[in-house]
């Protein structure tokens, strides 16, 4: 009796579908972990089916159809890397009038992901040998820190820490020897370990908890009526704003405040709306203001909170619109 793998070498569609589907979703999510970028990452997904589509005839299931989508999926991955290295974007520039920043960042082209996708990602694809809680894989902290590192160590701390590939799959995934495997990953902890908080910090409250809502709450309260004094109470004192990919980076309630009180017309205005999501495990919020018709908002963002404990520890602003309609969300609406 023929296989579904039989069924697609002969070029049936719906049975390369049915070998395949059970992993875009863990595919989508290691794309972005390595790339940052959610519609970077559905590009390689996108690419990897159609390179494991032309390439079945190869496959001599010599590992798992999971692991032969993973090692071509990294490659995919690391390719774009070595391209946007060689061609890279300009970061777009700050208005004018913003306060003056903390420090001047490197440009990071970081999207949010959105939590919905996440529920076609079974155990969010982790492995036994993984060393980090599956919350904090998907967490902007985590994958921003990750974007610091050099293209092959990102590929190989997902697959070993993350997925919980063994160091000889990993080797087999890229194409190294095992040493090439440890040394990478010796250098990408290190790394990791002065980059994502530590554990003496408060951790978040759990995902959906009446402490993570209580905190979104105060901030949505605070943030749209303008108060700017309450917005600083929630932060922590070492707490950051960023604007991905703007190079604007804010650190400290006195830095952010600052921050707020130079966008005209924020301060006490009642100006904004705010509509929850979720991005990443984390609170979300979509930002809308009044458009030219007073009964209509448009888009402004998305603001993601990341929480420590019952404080923010990062505000991260999304400035393009675009980002808003992987969340469902549209870019007018009357609320």
């Amino acid at each position: 009796m023929d296989t579904a793998l039989d069924r697609a070498r002969a070029g049936d569609g719906g049975a390369f579908g049915e070998l395949t589907d059970p992993f875009v979703g863990e595919l989508r999510l290691h794309c972005y972990r390595i790339l940052g970028s959610l519609p970077d990452a559905e590009d390689m997904v996108q690419e990897t089916l159609l390179a494991a589509w032309r390439g079945l005839p190869g496959f001599e299931e010599r590992s798992s159809m999971r692991t032969w989508l993973y090692r071509i999926a990294t490659n995919r991955c690391l390719n774009a890397l070595r391209s946007s290295a060689r061609q890279p974007r300009p970061a777009p520039l700050a208005p004018s009038w913003l306060a003056e920043p903390t420090r001047r960042g490197e440009p990071l082209f970081l999207t949010p992901y959105p939590d919905m996708l996440l529920g076609d990602v079974p155990d969010l694809g982790l492995g036994p040998e993984s060393r980090y809680e599956s919350q904090e894989t998907i967490a902007l902290a985590f994958v921003t820190a990750v974007q610091h590192l050099p293209a092959r160590q990102r590929a190989v701390l997902v697959l070993r820490d993350v997925l919980g590939f063994r160091a000889a799959e990993v080797a087999a995934i890229l194409g190294v020897s095992e040493a090439s495997v440890n040394s990478a990953l010796q250098r990408a902890r290190s790394t990791m370990a002065r980059s994502v908080p530590g554990p003496d910090r408060e951790r978040a409250p759990l995902p959906r908890s009446a402490r993570e809502r209580e905190a979104a709450a105060r901030f949505a309260t605070a943030f749209t009526g303008g108060d700017v004094e309450d917005i600083v109470g929630l932060l922590t004192d070492d707490a950051w704003c960023t604007m991905p990919p703007v190079t604007l980076e804010y650190q400290g309630p006195v830095a952010i405040a600052a921050f707020f009180r130079s966008i005209p017309g924020f301060e006490g205005a009642q100006r904004y709306q705010l509509v929850p999501t979720r991005a990443n495990g984390q609170p979300a919020f979509a930002v809308y203001a009044p458009g030219e018709d007073a009964a209509q908002f448009s888009a402004r963002g998305l603001i993601v909170l990341t929480l420590e404990g019952d404080r923010i520890s990062a505000l991260t602003r999304f400035v393009d619109n675009a980002v808003l309609r992987w969340f469902g969300l549209a870019l007018e609406t009357a609320l």
